[in-house]
């Protein structure tokens, strides 16, 4: 058939040209490593390991602020679907909100008092 659900555009977004279409034109499949080398995963862990370091990984995002995470995810989002000029133009609009939350506050005082800072998402 043809690779569907977005593939033909992702893929070729996250490898470049030339490396998709090798695999989207031949549906030959890949290793781990060929996936890392197109950036379409960001490591490679030992077999059976995967859940565990996706864990460590989730709870190592979930310390940092939670309404920054969004609005970096937002901020993301937009580069990818719409470009970097309206990422850039929009940026300031998910920054503002976030210099009167009360996290900025505590990742402030927290780095003064050298502590881990504990966010609330407000």
């Amino acid at each position: 058939i043809l690779p569907f659900g977005g593939a033909t555009a992702r893929f070729t977004q996250a490898a470049g040209w030339t490396k998709a279409m090798r695999y989207l034109l031949t549906g030959d499949s890949f290793d781990a490593k060929a996936a890392f080398d197109m950036n379409l995963i960001t490591e490679i862990c030992p077999e059976g390991k995967e859940l565990k370091r996706a864990i460590e990984l989730a709870e190592h995002i979930a310390q940092a602020a939670p309404l920054a995470v969004k609005a970096t995810l937002a901020s993301a989002r937009e580069a990818v679907n719409e470009g970097y000029e309206v990422a850039f133009n929009q940026l300031q609009n998910h920054l503002q909100p976030l210099l009167t939350t009360e996290d900025v506050q505590e990742g402030v005082f927290a780095m003064l008092q050298k502590r881990p800072p504990v966010f609330k998402g407000k």
